[in-house]
């Protein structure tokens, strides 16, 4: 098995690549949607979150307000901090189960946000980064997502930088381009990752069968 760490600014295009990835085989593992599930109505991890920031964070329907929530966090990283402290172990201990439940050959994408905030390389045997320069991120924030210009100025200040992003990549995905330059990019990327799996795998048997 080959664990991957995708890891990206927002509005860099990291969910387009993780779909590419997985249209070529790769089994995705998505932080994002691991982290809405651990804080679903009912779950310990939303009574948390609810406890520490006030029932104000709550839908009529007793589901998490997120766009309260991100209004909260995102602009103070002390509360930013906090919410990470509840979320983060849930959504660790998941991905460690679906990980555990892949096949020994597999290639398996983490889709990871905040791999470089929270200092998780180590955790993959490769880091890939996909890349875009801050203009492109806010304008698909703005245009694609409807986002304030303030709104999404914030979230990217919240994150790390590009260059600490790019500090911790093994291979660099270049998401300022159109997409079929995207997509001849990602199955190069796919090619290099299935090599190294097989290169792991071999080396695997050979130490197991000394």
């Amino acid at each position: 098995m080959l664990k991957v760490g995708l890891t990206g600014g927002i509005g860099a295009g990291k969910s387009e690549v993780s779909r590419l990835l997985v249209g070529h085989g790769a089994v995705l593992i998505d932080a994002d949607r691991i982290a809405r599930e651990v804080v679903a109505p009912g779950t310990p991890g939303l009574a948390a979150v609810a406890e520490a920031f006030g029932p104000e964070v709550l839908a009529a329907d007793g589901s998490l307000d997120r766009p309260k929530l991100g209004s909260i966090v995102f602009a103070d990283p002390e509360r930013l901090a906090v919410l990470n402290s509840i979320v983060h172990p849930l959504v660790g201990a998941r991905s460690r189960e679906l990980e555990n439940s892949a096949a020994d050959d597999a290639v398996v994408v983490h889709d990871v946000p905040l791999l470089a905030e929270n200092a998780l390389a180590p955790l993959y045997d490769v880091v890939v980064v996909v890349d875009a320069a801050p203009e492109t991120q806010l304008d698909r924030l703005t245009r694609l997502r409807g986002m304030t210009e303030e709104d999404a100025r914030a979230r990217m200040a919240a994150q790390a930088t590009r260059e600490k992003r790019l500090e911790i990549a093994d291979i660099v995905i270049d998401n300022d381009v159109p997409l079929d330059a995207l997509q001849r990019r990602v199955g190069e990327v796919w090619a290099d990752l299935v090599r190294r799996a097989q290169a792991s795998g071999t080396n695997e048997w050979n130490a197991s069968s000394k």
